[in-house]
């Protein structure tokens, strides 16, 4: 998962103090939660209440790897599907991902994929109205601290105050790394039940270096920052994501869904 604006961040001095208290996570990010088994259920929808789309995520731990696919099908037919395997201990550490988007929601057809060991990348590409498909694969070094697809789980494993950054591979089409920083910038509430509880409002900031980011900047085309939302305590939740899917694509919003029973 993935990727993501929030230019107004809280201007209250308690948030101010957080931001500037903020202390840098070693790289990579230490295991606090370690993951297990998971099957859950999440709604996508526009900024304006619209559903688009509805997920399905599955997670299996091996070991000390875990497996997940986030599966997002459209309404419009659509589809989104994102596979991620990492290692989450002691420090959580990316081993391989793939990412594939096709039909209307989405600038064309694309897949790609890359693995730590061995070193390599695969782009399939089909831009609409294009009957070719661009294709580029090679090899593509990872730092220790690549977190594609994991966003949330990084975020679980923040301590409080903490800042962690980090890495994401994007695809342009060939694969580029953008330099990421996750901060805690405020907190929000949330009603579960008849209980009112606190989140921390997470801004993930993107960040394309060199050349490419001063005419990225120059072209207001700059990687649009993320925003997410975990419910704390003792074992951490996520709760919401804001952010495009796609460069220039419009934010959506992910949130916990449940399935229902037909009528």
């Amino acid at each position: 998962m993935a990727a993501w604006s929030l230019r107004r961040l809280a201007a209250s001095a308690s948030v101010l103090v957080l931001i500037a208290m903020a202390s840098a996570a070693a790289d990579p990010v230490t295991v606090r939660i370690l993951e297990g088994t998971t099957h859950g259920f999440l709604v996508l929808r526009s900024l304006q209440g619209q559903t688009l789309a509805h997920g399905e995520l599955v997670a299996v731990p091996h070991g000390d790897r875990m497996e997940s696919r986030l599966t997002w099908r459209f309404r419009d037919g659509s589809l989104q599907d994102e596979f991620v395997t990492y290692l989450q201990r002691p420090v959580l550490k990316l081993l391989s991902y793939k990412q594939i988007q096709r039909g209307p929601s989405f600038p064309g057809d694309l897949e790609v994929a890359f693995t730590r060991e061995p070193n390599r990348y695969e782009v399939k590409q089909r831009e609409k109205g294009k009957k070719e498909t661009e294709e580029h694969s090679g090899t593509l070094e990872l730092p220790a601290d690549v977190y594609n697809g994991m966003t949330a789980t990084v975020l679980n494993n923040l301590a409080r105050g903490e800042t962690a950054t980090g890495y994401v591979v994007a695809f342009t089409p060939k694969p580029r790394l953008v330099k990421t920083t996750m901060l805690a910038v405020g907190e929000d509430p949330i009603i579960v039940g008849d209980s009112r509880r606190t989140t921390t409002r997470y801004l993930v900031d993107l960040e394309v270096g060199g050349i490419a980011g001063v005419f990225a900047k120059i072209a207001g085309k700059e990687p649009p920052d993320l925003k997410f939302w975990v419910l704390g305590g003792s074992v951490p939740a996520f709760v919401k994501f804001e952010g495009p899917f796609f460069v220039d694509g419009p934010v959506w919003r992910i949130e916990l869904s449940s399935p229902r029973w037909p009528k």
